[in-house]
């Protein structure tokens, strides 16, 4: 999997400690109408309404996550408006009119997200810092499984500001440390999670 390019935003795996996640999840209000697609992987914040947006910046540190940055979209619920009917889905197709959305989000700031690399990434490269190498859109996913296809850039640094520590590597038959699309462990650095940073939304 890792020797070729198949991005698929960030997967939930466990807690900072090594505690198994459970799938604890909070739901938050997605706007009536919202009009951008959102995606099962996408960083989600929440927006001067008090409800969840997409990220649009890429976590660096020129261009960091917004101050209301909470985690991460893993689907949602809303009444579906042309057959009013209850609609689980693991995506939020853009433009849809219904007031009683809501997005399940990983918010946990200690959790360990999996993330393609979209290149390779060594073991000299432990502990250091990463973000989107590209910006979250409502075209980085798949409108036909409902993930997102954003990828973790294989250009790491020390520099402080960037969203994401790698703190692992997938080990494993089919992924291995330095392949050419290498899977990271990762998680949030602190000023890139509102739980952790000390500025209001």
């Amino acid at each position: 999997m890792a020797a070729t390019a198949t991005p698929y935003g960030l997967r939930a795996v466990n807690l900072i400690g090594g505690i198994p996640f459970a799938g604890s999840t909070r739901q938050i209000s997605i706007a009536s109408g919202y009009g951008t697609n959102i995606f099962n992987g996408s960083v989600v914040s929440i927006a001067a309404t008090g409800t969840i947006e997409i990220v649009t910046t890429n976590g660096d540190n020129s261009t960091p996550f917004p101050a209301g940055t909470i985690g991460v979209f893993v689907g949602c619920r809303y009444t579906d408006p042309s057959t009013s009917q209850l609609t689980f889905n693991q995506r939020w197709p853009t433009g849809t009119v219904a007031s009683d959305a809501m997005a399940y989000i990983v918010d946990d700031p200690n959790a360990v997200f999996q993330v393609q690399a979209d290149g390779a990434v060594t073991q000299v490269d432990l502990g250091q810092n990463t973000y989107f190498g590209a910006v979250q859109s409502t075209s980085t996913g798949s409108t036909i499984n409902g993930n997102s296809t954003s990828a973790a850039t294989a250009t790491t640094a020390v520099t402080s500001g960037m969203a994401f520590r790698i703190v692992d590597f997938v080990d494993g038959p089919d992924s291995v440390i330095g392949d050419a699309f290498t899977d990271l462990l990762v998680k949030f650095n602190p000023d890139s999670h509102s739980y952790l940073n000390k500025t209001g939304i």
